[in-house]
């Protein structure tokens, strides 16, 4: 599945949908769900539509999917006027139609469905309650893919950074239900963003926020958490091959400050991290001596977990820096003096 609102780890359920999905399962008319759902609390609709969107599409019934999302919408749209409750589901189902439009591949449809849930919600711009701002901030985080895809990385920067405030907001609040949203839009953003600096800021100010509710974590958090790990890492692992390695140095250390807080105990992933980071500083000659000692610390880890491959990698990275330390400069001078 894509990196969308739809992916599983985006956001788990936080409700009990039991019943609505019991109701599913009995085969009841689209008019009874519709009903069911108008009579749960926001975030119960939110996340039975969203978790039965996800499981169809798991199952390749994605054009089911879509048309029964598209069958209730109709039903819920017939009495949105007298019910503000079910405007909030109207707009829900346009935003997770509009992730699916994206899961097919149809951006026409995407696009043009994600203008709607927008034109819907400008009409209370002004609404900064729950359910408005959990709505608005997937959309973001799916239009923000569609850019992304077409390489207009601005205009997918500009969403994400509003994506993530929103997130941030909302997860201070109920970190349980959006800290792992809040997360993922993180993730999203250190890949899209094309200037250094700016992508080194925003995970620099963002890391302050998230370790609050990074303390009590949970499964999904975890999970968004690793995935972030990964991204800031590879984006460490490009930079070392460029040749920026204070820059690497810098990614992989945040990488490890993120790893530890879902990783308390060592791990083989914290030491490949560590090694990684080691072999930078070696690259930054104010920092090689504390390569050095960092990596002799990974050399005594490895053996203790006995990791193997990582051991020689150790060993070949020092024997290579030891190596290449030689003064050539300095040998030729006392060959021939001055």
């Amino acid at each position: 599945m894509k990196a969308i609102s739809l992916e599983g780890l985006f956001a788990k359920p936080t409700t009990d949908i039991s019943s609505l999905r019991t109701l599913m399962k009995r085969n009841r008319s689209m008019s009874e769900l519709r009903h069911a759902i108008g009579e749960v609390e926001f975030d119960t609709a939110y996340d039975f539509l969203r978790t039965t969107a996800i499981e169809m599409v798991e199952r390749g019934e994605i054009d089911k999917a879509i048309q029964d999302v598209e069958e209730i919408d109709a039903l819920i749209t017939r009495s949105g006027e007298e019910d503000h409750a079910l405007l909030d589901i109207h707009a829900a189902l346009l935003q997770i139609l509009t992730a699916l439009f994206i899961e097919k591949e149809d951006t026409e449809a995407a696009t043009a469905t994600a203008a709607s849930v927008l034109t819907l919600l400008s009409q209370e711009a002004k609404r900064k309650d729950e359910p408005f701002l959990q709505i608005l901030g997937a959309l973001l985080y799916d239009i923000a893919f569609l850019h992304t895809q077409r390489k207009e990385y601005k205009q997918a920067e500009r969403e994400l950074s509003k994506a993530l405030k929103i997130f941030e907001r909302l997860a201070k609040s109920n970190p349980e239900r959006y800290a792992s949203l809040h997360v993922m839009a993180l993730n999203a953003a250190t890949a899209t963003y094309r200037n250094r600096v700016k992508q080194a800021e925003l995970l620099a100010h963002y890391q302050v926020a998230t370790s609050t509710y990074l303390q009590e974590v949970n499964a999904g958090v975890s999970e968004a958490t690793g995935r972030l790990v990964d991204s800031i890492k590879a984006e460490g692992d490009t930079l070392a091959q460029m040749g920026r390695h204070r820059e690497a140095m810098q990614y992989y250390t945040r990488a490890l400050k993120y790893l530890t807080k879902i990783e308390p105990d060592f791990t083989l992933r914290q030491l490949q991290l560590s090694i990684s980071l080691g072999e930078a500083m070696l690259r930054v000659s104010a920092m090689k001596e504390k390569g050095i000692h960092l990596l002799n610390t990974m050399l005594h880890k490895a053996t203790k977990i006995n990791a193997t491959e990582e051991h020689r990698r150790i060993v070949d990275i020092l024997f290579n820096a030891r190596s290449s330390s030689l003064d050539i400069l300095a040998i030729w001078h006392k060959i021939f003096p001055k």
